[in-house]
């Protein structure tokens, strides 16, 4: 009894109708499916990752937003396999409750401010040449 679970799930930046599954305040922005499986493998699921998995309504094709997480979510007999996350929605909560602590998240969190303050500095000058 395996489920799965795509990126796009998670994301804050989808609409429900581009695929998102839980709540926009509990969202996470831009999760990768390797973020997904550190943070369920490390609760103790049985996980399985699917690098060229992609979700059919993702439009973009970067190697950001591929990639599928399956879970076992239930046994054989139908008993949940961990009894704190009995659904599906359960683990989506959990996942995108976790991945802001990540390590590689809270890392990266420094440097990505510089950027896009230079990306935005960039687009003042457009449109306000006279001939």
């Amino acid at each position: 009894r395996f489920i799965c679970i795509y990126p796009a799930y998670l994301n804050n930046k989808k609409t429900i109708a581009e695929g998102r599954r839980i709540p926009i305040d509990k969202a996470v922005e831009n999760p990768t499916s390797t973020e997904i499986q550190d943070v369920c493998a490390a609760v103790g699921f049985n996980v399985l990752l699917e690098k060229n998995k992609m979700y059919p309504r993702e439009w973009n094709r970067d190697m950001q937003y591929r990639g599928r997480v399956r879970i076992q979510l239930k046994q054989d007999d139908g008993n949940p396999c961990l009894p704190q996350f009995p659904t599906r929605k359960s683990v989506m909560l959990y996942a995108a409750e976790t991945i802001p602590k990540l390590k590689t998240r809270t890392q990266k969190m420094g440097g990505t401010d510089q950027s896009l303050q230079q990306g935005e500095g960039g687009k003042k000058g457009k449109g306000k040449k006279k001939k």
